[in-house]
């Protein structure tokens, strides 16, 4: 029984998720730990979110199931207690190798503030991978890699027939090993129907039926599969990461009659902060000194600068076209229009179309059909008709390879986010995939079936 006393909401970044099979295995797997409840993980924001009992399971021990999976994960703030930690909120000074490439400065409070994260606590990429192309990424690597193999195993063939299917079987175990890595952890924690077992079953026993060269070429196109699910992912993710960079990381406070450079997530409300021309607004404010035009469309979408003078308000990540202003901070940074932009984008992807959750069902459904019918395929022929069992378990294999649905799982939900992050940075909010989805109907209905104006 869950003390609620002891109940903690928690929040992690959970790196490396490219479809919604990915989110189904992470929130099974912690959802069947003790004293865990109100799983939620975002695919396109990278996050993981649960209330957790820590009388019965520690952080660590959730760290420890995700990362079984194949997965980083990190604490989202300096507090997993906390539940947002958006652009310009403070941050911890980690200390850890996770996050030693990230750029700290002091508030001067003794506390650090995280100013080089883009995007804190929203939109992290996989560390390892972060700003670079997919064929310097982990997965786009071992895609080269097994292209290579499969490359010197056809060329092996040609030149040295003797050799048989032997450096189709090596590319093949070596192109499936990460699979099957990650297929047994996820056996281990109770789901035995994934992607990945899919694919290591159907290899493997492909490779008993003498079709390794199918096999090695199978697992070639799933990796390729796998590359082409992380970019679309991480497109999407760009769109949310576009806005968390219209915001500063760094702000001249008016201290005195001099000015200092400080982090613009230090700064607190009533500080005066001076805005050059050019320069970016970096907290929501109001003007205090100083006539300017403002171009207000990175926020409002605004296409016209607009001229502004004292006691008008001005936004976050707006441009100073003109003159120095000095504004006055009205806002914390976590509260800026900004941050809000971006919390509003993140819980409208919580709010899914009607196509997201049949995906979502259609997959958990899925799966064990697919193997249910392979198996099917492999012994009914045979057993009931007395067909040639090779035939026979060729063709459930076959079945198993082509059973992957990774790709449809994912389109939906990387459609929406790409949309509600280009609609956020065009000055367009909408409020969750379901309204994306009847906009989309209505704009392709007839003239006769749209409602009367």
């Amino acid at each position: 029984m869950t003390n609620r006393e002891n109940n903690t909401t928690c929040d992690w970044t959970v790196s490396g998720m490219d479809c919604g099979s990915c989110v189904t295995k992470v929130k099974d797997a912690v959802g069947r730990l003790p004293g865990v409840s109100n799983v939620e993980v975002g695919l396109m924001s990278e996050r993981l979110r649960m209330t957790l009992d820590e009388a019965q399971t520690g952080r660590d021990k959730v760290e420890s199931v995700v990362k079984s999976l194949g997965y980083r994960i990190a604490p989202r703030g300096a507090d997993a207690k906390r539940e947002f930690v958006l652009p310009g909120a403070s941050a911890p000074d980690h200390g850890g190798d996770d996050h030693a490439d990230h750029d700290h400065a002091s508030d001067g409070s003794g506390r650090s503030r995280d100013i080089g994260h883009g995007s804190p606590g929203h939109v992290h990429d996989d560390p390892a991978d972060r700003g670079k192309r997919w064929y310097e990424t982990s997965k786009g690597k071992l895609v080269i890699f097994t292209a290579f193999l499969l490359g010197l195993a056809w060329i092996a063939e040609l030149l040295v027939p003797t050799v048989g299917q032997w450096p189709f079987v090596v590319a093949c175990l070596i192109g499936v090993a990460p699979v099957a890595r990650r297929a047994f952890a996820a056996l281990r924690l109770g789901q035995p129907f994934t992607i990945e077992s899919l694919m290591t079953l159907a290899a493997i026993g492909a490779l008993f039926i003498d079709a390794a060269e199918e096999a090695a070429l199978v697992v070639f196109l799933f990796a390729v599969g796998e590359v082409l699910e992380g970019v679309a992912a991480g497109k999407a993710r760009d769109g949310i990461r576009a806005l968390a960079n219209l915001v500063p990381k760094t702000a001249l406070l008016v201290v005195g009659d001099s000015t200092r450079e400080v982090a613009a997530a230090s700064l607190s409300v009533g500080q005066t902060v001076l805005v050059r021309p050019g320069d970016r607004v970096p907290a929501d404010g109001e003007i205090a000194e100083g006539t300017s035009g403002v171009d207000d469309s990175p926020v409002t979408g605004e296409s016209v600068p607009v001229t502004k003078g004292p006691g008008d308000a001005v936004f976050a990540g707006s441009i100073n076209t003109e003159a120095a202003l000095r504004v006055t901070v009205t806002k914390a940074a976590e509260d800026n229009t900004i941050s809000r932009i971006i919390r509003l984008v993140e819980e409208a992807e919580e709010a899914r179309a009607p196509t997201e959750r049949f995906i979502d069902r259609f997959s958990r459904w899925y799966m064990p059909a697919i193997v249910a019918v392979a198996t099917l395929v492999v012994l009914v022929p045979p057993l009931a008709f007395g067909q040639p069992w090779d035939t026979w378990v060729y063709r459930g294999l076959a079945l198993l390879l082509i059973g992957c649905p990774c790709a449809l799982v994912i389109s939906v939900p990387a459609s929406i986010a790409s949309a509600l992050s280009t609609g956020a940075r065009r000055g367009l909010l909408m409020k969750g995939g379901a309204v994306i989805e009847a906009a989309v109907h209505r704009s392709n209905a007839s003239p006769s079936t749209r409602p009367a104006r």
